[in-house]
């Protein structure tokens, strides 16, 4: 395992690093191929944020598994700023790493100039910008629709008639899910009210649970935790959370009913796969953190399985079966909401 140095800043938003940019695409390669002689596939990974961070964390647990079930050779750094991402993604690049993941968001423009010099190298970065020929691939986490399903829960289980959520900060990624969660809880009850808080980071605990708590004095009684530090301020005080990401249900399980979780499992495979098999080229692979395709689902009721009503069970499975027939579509809303 290496380690990076450095951490997110919190002046950057992940699309307006990549407008600035002015990026521009290449000209088209041969695809990239494995090499034989290699026992293991090499993958590596690198990550804006510790590890801990929930959207860093899911990739690194695909690929954690991706280690154990592909036999794949995996290693990752942590905490790499924008101005390291070049040197390290060299690092991995002619160290025989043949396919590199991560988080490009904070470092769009250094990590396509660097993914060209090294045209035999897969990479597949997180992004909100498009793929670039011949070995620039992106995803991002498209899990609004377990979001929407989250906020039926929430609508169904306030009493005050006022939920929230804490977020990282008004940029389409995060405001698509937050978007999602109040959408779901308006179907459920048109009367709900809601309030937002954004941190203006990725990760900062003890500014997450403030802000929760800020909410909750003010009357919400059920709130979506985007960020981590939401949940303990919601067990501290008593009232329901929805976690993000991961099953977070073991932090406070008699707080946490559920939330929508990203598996990026089915992403890294197709990924692996495809390098394997000597044909990986440039695509957007955003489809594969889908409920869809097993890249998203909402998390187990664990604790809340006996205390949530049938009929708000009955809801969310029909909702959810009506997802997966393609017979209802979450609307993808990425305009920054306000509090009501």
């Amino acid at each position: 395992m290496t380690r990076g140095n450095g951490d997110h800043g919190a002046g950057w938003t992940r699309r307006r690093v990549i407008v600035a940019g002015g990026l521009g695409l290449i000209a088209a390669a041969p695809p990239i191929r494995a090499r034989a002689e290699d026992a293991k596939l090499k993958v590596a990974a690198i990550f804006a944020t510790p590890i801990e961070e929930p959207w860093d964390h899911q990739i690194h647990v695909a690929l954690q598994k991706a280690e154990k079930e592909l036999g794949i050779e995996y290693k990752w750094s942590e905490k790499v700023q924008a101005a390291d991402f070049g040197r390290v993604m060299r690092e991995y690049a002619t160290g025989g790493m043949q396919l590199v993941l991560g988080d490009a968001f904070a470092a769009e423009r250094e990590s396509r100039r660097t993914a060209k010099e090294f045209p035999n190298v897969a990479f597949l970065f997180g992004s909100g910008a498009g793929p670039a020929e011949p070995n620039f691939g992106v995803f991002d986490n498209w899990i609004h629709e377990p979001a929407y399903l989250s906020g039926l829960i929430a609508g169904k289980m306030s009493k005050s008639g006022t939920v929230g959520a804490v977020a990282a900060m008004g940029i389409p990624e995060v405001n698509r899910l937050v978007n999602a969660f109040f959408a779901g809880a308006k179907e459920a009850n048109p009367a709900v009210k809601k309030k937002v808080t954004f941190i203006g980071s990725f990760f900062d605990p003890p500014k997450a649970k403030e802000a929760a708590i800020a909410q909750i004095d003010a009357g919400v009684d059920v709130i979506y935790a985007e960020r981590f530090g939401v949940i303990e301020a919601a067990a501290d005080k008593k009232i329901l959370a929805i976690s993000n990401m991961s099953d977070q249900s073991s932090l406070a399980p008699d707080t946490v009913i559920t939330g929508p979780v990203w598996d990026m499992y089915p992403t890294v495979a197709q990924a692996i796969k495809l390098v394997k098999a000597g044909v990986f080229t440039a695509q957007d692979y955003g489809d594969f953190s889908r409920m869809g395709k097993g890249g998203s689902y909402l998390a187990p009721y664990g604790a809340f399985e006996s205390k949530l009503p049938a009929e708000v069970k009955d809801l969310v499975e029909k909702r959810k079966a009506e997802i997966l027939d393609g017979n209802f579509r979450v609307d993808v809303d990425e305009a920054t909401p306000v509090s009501d």
